[in-house]
Formats: C-alpha cells, sequence, structure tokens
C-alpha cells in the first residue's frame, strides 16, 4: 500500500464533491489517498499481536520500501538512452517517455511530504494504540483501533498537505483564491475519508483478530502483560 500510494500520490485528483441540505461540501482527494488507510489496520493488527516494538520496525521498514522505489525511480531516468528534457522538466508530451517521466516528477516530488506525514503519523498510531491498550487492559478493541488510527489520521492530513504545498508545489491551487481556504478543503477532504475508512475498519479488525488469534495462536492479551510489566 505504502510504495503504491506514493507512485500514484497526487498524479489525479477525484472530485467527490455532494450536497448536503441543499449545502454544496467540496470534496477534493488525491488518488494516493484511496489505499493509504490500510496501512493503519495493518499497523494495529501487528501491534495487536505482535507489540508497539514490532509495529515501530514495520513503520521504519515501509519508509525504506519507499526509498528503495524512489531510488529506481531516479535511476531509470538518468540511465541511457538521454531524453530530451524541455524547460518544465519533462519530456514533450507526445514522447514515449513522458509518462515515466511525469510519474517520476510527481513521485519524488511528492514522497518526501508523505514519508514525514508517514512516519509522524504511524508512529503516533503505535503509541496512541498501546496507549489505549494499556488503560483498558487489554480490552475493548474499537476503542484503540478507532482512537488511535482517527487522531494519527489528522495528523497525516495535516502535514502531507501541508509539505507537499509549500516544499514540493505538487497541490492545485488556483493562484486567484486565497490559499488557506483551499489547502484546507485538500486537508479536510483527506480526513474526512480517512475518517470513514477508519470507522468502517473496526469490522475487519475485529473478524481479523479473532481469526488470527486462533490461526497464529497467538495470545495478544499477553503481549499486553509483557509490555506493562516490561514498563
Amino acid at each position: 500500500s505504502m510504495t503504491m500510494l506514493n507512485i500514484l500520490g497526487v498524479s489525479r485528483f477525484l472530485d467527490l464533491s455532494f450536497s448536503l441540505g441543499g449545502v454544496e461540501i467540496p470534496m477534493s482527494l488525491a488518488v494516493g489517498v484511496l489505499p493509504y488507510p490500510i496501512t493503519f489496520l495493518c499497523t494495529d493488527f501487528i501491534s495487536e499481536f505482535y507489540g508497539r516494538q514490532r509495529a515501530n520496525l514495520v513503520v521504519w521498514v515501509g519508509l525504506g520500501l519507499n526509498a528503495f522505489v524512489v531510488g529506481f525511480l531516479w535511476l531509470g531516468g538518468v540511465l541511457p538512452p538521454a531524453v530530451e528534457i524541455l524547460p518544465n522538466g519533462l519530456p514533450a508530451t507526445d514522447a514515449y517517455d513522458f509518462a515515466f517521466f511525469r510519474i517520476r516528477q510527481l513521485t519524488t516530488g511528492a514522497v518526501v511530504a508523505s514519508m514525514v506525514a508517514y512516519l509522524a503519523a504511524q508512529l503516533c498510531d503505535v503509541h496512541l494504540f498501546h496507549f489505549w491498550k494499556r488503560l483498558t487492559r487489554g480490552r475493548h478493541l474499537w476503542l484503540r483501533n478507532n482512537g488511535s488510527t482517527l487522531v494519527s489520521q489528522m495528523v497525516d492530513s495535516v502535514a502531507v498537505i501541508l509539505i507537499t504545498h509549500f516544499w514540493a508545489g505538487g497541490i492545485p491551487i488556483d493562484p486567484e483564491l486565497p490559499l488557506w481556504p483551499q489547502l484546507w478543503i485538500f486537508i479536510r477532504s483527506g480526513y474526512v475519508f480517512k475518517l470513514v475508512v477508519a470507522l468502517i475498519d473496526t469490522v475487519p479488525f475485529y473478524i481479523g483478530s479473532a481469526w488470527l488469534k486462533d490461526y497464529l495462536r497467538h495470545d495478544p492479551v499477553a503481549i499486553h502483560d509483557e509490555e506493562a510489566n516490561a514498563a
């Protein structure tokens, strides 16, 4: 999910605006956001069954995978044959290589923003997941699943939009309109989408946890007790 969302990234924005009680609600969503909530469900499963240290390790593995992808995108652009690059940093639109160089430009431009936001949000998610798990002594799956994800998704939504705009210039902003209301639409749209998915994935989290407990023959409560004793 992490590698796919950074390749797709800001290559397209979806207009999911809708009317509510006669009021138009703008919703503009980057296509790369679509697979992102899956990563939080995955880290919640890992946190539940293998603890905080393993979940944090997986977060860093995600960072390494994206560095790997960006490295090969860079390498694919510098190897021969040389391509004539126009002042906009891309070959001519009718060139065979145009699609690759456009994706390369968008990916490398937004990946730093995505990774900073990803690290902050995922580490926040893992920390809050275990905070709620300790507080409830391993009970109430719904609370730690949603309580950790909803806060961390806000961290991610704010960070990724602001960094992508101010550092990479990858947000489609209308220069004729005020900046911050436009940025707020992108932040709000991303967070609302993630919020809805986070609430929906409570059911898969319960079902998956019950199935994995039997399949792995692994007791999440034991993880809670070990971490509590270590603390």
